[in-house]
């Protein structure tokens, strides 16, 4: 049998699509994204109260749960994935946040009922409800929530917060009385994109306390006090997480649960399919398109699919030779045939090609013109070429051996990697050796440099570039994992984030990306959406128009319509 490896060139889409069938069998696998209007500079929500959607909810229940709950380690701040968020986010609020109603579109009161943005943009103040408790009885202050977003925005050393750099403008963060705290930023930002940053799903609200009895460090804390609408009742792991009620939450009619059961199925597996379909849980997020599309021919069944706050990519280590030549990083990002990778895993998770900016964003270079440029084109010899050029440039012409290829163990990423791995060795006798691991190893070696290519994914907070161009390209941006520090990128970044211009601000997100185009920080793979599928008796959310699955994810609207 020919080696996958001497395939000619002119059938590789034929091998990868065969060997993605291969695989997948081995496996057993078979809208408006910004927000719905300004946030106003001024909000009185000291009436506010948030219900379901729905007229008349029924309280009680138990809501049965398909979710990825690996969690690779219990601090929610120091997180980019959503093993911990999905279930843990239900015990805790935040200071404001995305309202569920209508997938997250407006920002409304949480802890905080109401707030004031000064004039000039550099003042933010919020009122804090009063008789909120802790789990652990405890009363909520002002310095609960300054010690929180201290910890975010300026993490101690040995603490690594992805959004952190959302607040790279705040100055100082000060309790000014019990219930009232304020921000102070040393300079103007956009009052969306503060206020959203904010309002993240990630930026829960913990204890002081907490915190300075662990060290800051909540990694290790499996269970630690929060205000949410639900609490833990038992943990098995890798099983089960069971939570109960909160008997004290301080919007009074919420939750209209009795509890929530998350059971552990890792995202795009057959065993979440069958869960759903089989009626053993009432919901699963993060399916496959081919458990979507049988939902949608059952009676009694719903599955929409929206998208997702995540890139797809091989992250290539920049502090390792001869991956620190950006001609050989370019080299391997023309080297990816995009469209055969995203039809790789169509069958397992809805991809899309994308380059270095979310191309469901408007900040994106449009679909068609992406279309036309080396390393997105549907007939990918015009790349190949190029790459190879550049290889033999810099002094690579016969290859690279040996490289260690670190894969997250999720079902797309092994599928991933073998093709890529195909792609490079037939393209440019780039050799590489998979070594796939879980969620924990993965980010921890990530982390630590501790590999030369990684496959995995990480999320961004906001669709603003400000956000991710910070946090995953900046010199030391938290999820910067290629360790990549382009000068010229460096000096452009800031200006984008001052920019309040949108039209002098959109080229110099152009600039921006054309520079990673040259210089590749990550070797985009694809860009992702999301399925979600439940039995019609689950009222109570909105997931339709949802950017990501952060920021809505606390389960306090959602209720049962059944006798």
């Amino acid at each position: 049998m020919t080696s996958p490896l001497n395939v000619p060139w002119w059938t590789r889409r034929d091998f990868l699509k065969s060997s993605a069938g291969a695989v997948a069998g081995a496996y057993g696998l078979a809208s408006g994204l910004a927000l719905a209007a300004p946030v106003p500079d001024k909000f009185d929500g000291s009436g506010f109260k948030l219900a379901a959607p729905e007229p008349n909810p029924k309280s009680g229940g138990v809501l049965r749960m398909g979710i990825p709950n690996r969690v690779p380690h219990f601090d929610l701040h120091q997180s980019g994935t959503f093993f911990n968020l999905g279930t843990m986010a239900c015990m805790f609020d935040n200071l404001i946040r995305h309202d569920p109603r209508d997938s997250g579109k407006t920002i409304i009161p949480d802890l905080a009922h109401s707030w004031e943005i000064s004039k000039d943009s550099k003042t933010y103040t919020f009122f804090l409800r009063k008789d909120v408790q802790f789990h652990d009885g405890a009363e909520l202050t002002a310095e609960d929530v300054k010690a929180t977003f201290d910890r975010i925005a300026r993490p101690p050393s040995g603490i690594n917060i992805p959004r952190s750099i959302l607040f790279a403008a705040v100055s100082e963060i000060n309790a000014r009385d019990k219930y009232t705290v304020e921000f102070k930023l040393s300079e103007p930002r956009p009052i969306n994109f503060m206020m959203s940053a904010i309002a993240s799903g990630w930026n829960v609200i913990v204890r002081k306390m907490t915190l300075e009895d662990n060290n800051y460090n909540l990694r290790k804390v499996e269970v630690y006090p929060g205000t949410g609408p639900f609490r833990t009742v038992r943990r098995v792991e890798n099983e089960l997480w069971v939570m109960e009620k909160n008997p004290n939450y301080w919007n009074k009619g919420l939750p209209y649960l009795d509890g929530v059961e998350f059971y552990h199925v890792l995202p795009f597996s057959p065993e979440m399919g069958s869960a759903i379909l089989s009626g053993r849980v009432d919901y699963v997020r993060v399916t496959d398109p081919v458990t979507a599309r049988k939902a949608k021919a059952t009676p009694g069944l719903t599955a929409t699919d929206y998208y997702q706050s995540v890139i797809q990519a091989t992250w290539v280590n920049n502090k390792r030779k001869p991956l620190d030549d950006p001609r050989v990083r370019r080299a391997m990002h023309l080297a990816l045939d995009r469209p055969v990778l995203v039809d790789v895993v169509k069958d397992v998770a809805p991809m899309m090609v994308g380059g270095f900016i979310y191309p469901f964003s408007e900040f994106a270079t449009p679909k068609e013109e992406l279309g036309k440029q080396l390393g997105y084109q549907p007939d990918p010899a015009a790349a190949v070429m190029e790459a190879r050029a550049l290889m033999a440039a810099a002094g690579h012409g016969n290859g690279i051996k040996g490289l260690d290829y670190m894969v997250r163990e999720i079902a797309t990423f092994k599928l991933w990697s073998q093709a890529i791995q195909a792609m490079l060795s037939e393209t440019l006798n780039i050799e590489c050796n998979l070594r796939i691991v879980v969620d924990s190893v993965w980010f921890d070696d990530a982390k630590s440099g501790n590999f030369d290519l990684a496959i995995g994914a990480i999320v961004s907070t906001l669709l603003d570039p400000s956000d991710y161009f910070n946090a995953w390209y900046g010199k030391d941006g938290p999820q910067n994992y290629s360790f990549w520090d382009n000068k010229e990128f460096q000096a452009l970044s800031p200006q984008i984030d001052r920019e309040v211009d949108a039209e002098k601000r959109q080229d110099l997100i152009r600039k921006a990306e054309a520079i990673m185009e040259q210089d590749p920080p990550l070797l985009p793979v694809s860009w992702e959406k999301i399925n979600d599928v439940w039995y019609n008796y689950v009222k109570g959310h909105k997931p339709y128009d949802y950017f990501g699955i952060y920021d809505v994810v606390r389960l306090d609207t959602v209720w049962l319509d059944k006798a």
